[in-house]
């Protein structure tokens, strides 16, 4: 185990972790064990015509401030401290000037108003589902993607900028993800990594240890060379902490700043994955299901990818289905208490855990109501920008508890959607699942997860952290200090949930109806959010 400075004691790394709702900070030991944590809340403002953004400046404001708290809490000296890592929401764009300052609030992940422009880049007078034949060939082979036609990446984000904000796109010097704008304000340094450029559409990713812009891809797109940041090795170094950086986190200038990983590459790790046929399913603001595959692979029909994974050498699944534990806070501050601070009730500071004790005197099936959890639309494994989230067949005996667990089966079942279409992707079969994020924290949402799933989930120690330990574990292979096969050793499991037979009938059927409605009423969507 690496050993810090002070007196031949452990050594630490200060991870970033930094959400669409929270930013979080932890100082992970090369054995797993988290020593101290902080956190702070990250605000989204909501646009007409889909449009989703954050201030950059409270991103930065609200990660030193995590970190102050994570080493005060840890007593860790500054000196114990080797490196810092970040990992970040991803499909994000900032666009900053040469002095690195943000020019405009940054297009979050939730963003479709670049929509338009990416379907007339990506469409052709011979197209399948909207792609031109020849470009879409070309994405396929090199990204292992394509752009997403409803106008939630980084590709789309920038083409945004470029037609409807053009000065803004005119004084960039770099457009940059969250976690490299972050390595921008601690080190000086605009640049990407091999994962963190993967959402941009405009990369080579067939080796994904020798990643590069591709010129014809960069042609197509429009976007002038000279904006995109240069590239890193995802276990490479961005540079050290400059004084000011060193200051507002509490630590010592000069230390080591390695290249920032996306929340899905840090998860993976996070949860012990670093090898094929293992799996894991995250549940946080938004959730995914992923593994590792052996080459890079696309399932364009139902929106499956691959990306460069946290660790060298790496092919993980991208399989993304949008809002999860955004739904159970859009159920307690817009349906149940009033969490904009109108005069109604405010939410109670434990409403979760009251949910989570609700939930579990519900029967599986939560008397017939059906929740559909597409509050953004629909993610894998079926892209559908129009549609929308529904509670189905309340009656007056429908209580609190009732909306509550629908809630967190309703996810489930999207997440059972995705499971069969991921396991025929990576050509394995998953009879137990790690389970990260903020999600993870519910034993009644964990056991609903077996039973919905059909298969064990292990639910990770510290699942919240899950990023954070991930990006720190990652970093601790980067500089050395433990080799990647120790890795799944430190991750460990705090609980594991098994499916019970009795509730399988009651959502094989529940599960069947969520299909069919989603089916069915597609055309009326389209209808109702044609605009």
């Amino acid at each position: 185990m690496s050993e810090g400075a002070a007196g031949g004691r452990p050594a630490h790394i200060l991870a970033i972790d930094m959400g669409t709702g929270t930013a979080k900070a932890a100082l992970v030991a090369a054995d797993g064990r988290i020593a101290g944590t902080g956190s702070r809340p990250i605000e989204t403002t909501h646009l007409p015509r889909g449009g989703a953004e954050q201030d950059p400046e409270q991103w930065w404001d609200a990660v030193t401030a995590a970190a102050r708290q994570a080493l005060e809490s840890s007593g860790l000296a500054p000196e114990r401290v080797v490196a810092v890592r970040c990992t970040t929401q991803w499909a994000v764009t900032v666009p900053v000037d040469e002095a690195g300052r943000a020019l405009s609030p940054a297009i979050s992940w939730m963003d479709t108003r670049g929509a338009p422009y990416v379907r007339e880049l990506a469409g052709g007078p011979i197209s399948i589902a909207g792609y031109d034949l020849r470009r879409l060939g070309r994405w396929l082979r090199l990204t292992g993607g394509a752009p997403v036609l409803s106008g939630v990446d980084g590709l789309s984000h920038v083409l945004y900028l470029k037609h409807e904000r053009p000065e803004v796109y005119a004084a960039a010097s770099a457009l940059l993800e969250p976690m490299d704008y972050l390595n921008l304000r601690l080190t000086g340094r605009a640049a990407a990594s091999f994962g963190t450029i993967y959402p941009y559409w405009l990369t080579d990713n067939r080796d994904p240890e020798r990643v590069r812009y591709d010129s014809v891809l960069v042609r197509w797109s429009g976007i002038d060379r000279a904006k995109l940041p240069e590239l890193l090795p995802v276990d490479g170094l961005v540079g050290t902490l400059t004084g000011e950086a060193a200051r507002r986190l509490g630590l010592r200038a000069g230390t080591r700043v390695l290249t920032g990983l996306s929340d899905a590459q840090a998860a993976a790790v996070g949860a012990g994955i670093v090898e094929e046929g293992h799996g894991y399913l995250s549940i946080g603001t938004t959730s995914w299901l992923s593994c590792l595959v052996a080459a890079k692979k696309t399932d364009l029909r139902h929106l499956i990818g691959t990306m460069p994974g946290g660790l060298p050498g790496q092919h993980m699944v991208v399989a993304e289905q949008g809002p999860a534990g955004r739904c159970l806070e859009f159920l307690r501050d817009s349906v149940l208490y009033d969490g904009a601070g109108g005069g109604g009730p405010a939410p109670p500071p434990d409403a979760f855990e009251h949910f989570d004790r609700e939930a579990a005197g519900v029967p599986a099936g939560s008397g017939g109501l059906i929740f559909t959890p597409w509050l953004a639309g629909v993610g894998a494994p079926s892209e559908d920008a129009r549609t929308r989230s529904a509670f189905l067949n309340q009656s007056l005996e429908t209580t609190r508890a009732h909306y509550v667990r629908a809630v967190m089966e309703g996810v489930a079942y999207n997440a059972r959607w995705l499971k069969g279409h991921v396991e025929r992707f990576a050509r394995c079969r998953f009879d137990r699942l790690a389970f990260i994020g903020g999600g993870a924290l519910s034993p009644t949402w964990g056991q609903i997860l077996a039973d919905v799933l059909g298969c064990e989930i292990d639910q990770v120690a510290e699942p919240r952290f899950a990023n954070a330990a991930g990006a720190a574990l990652a970093g601790f292979a980067v500089l050395g200090e433990i080799a990647v096969k120790e890795i799944p050793a430190a991750v460990k499991t705090a609980t594991t949930y098994a499916p019970d037979p009795a509730a399988a009938p009651v959502h094989d059927r529940q599960f069947e109806h969520f299909l069919r409605f989603y089916k069915r009423n597609r055309r009326v969507y389209r209808g109702l959010n044609s605009a």
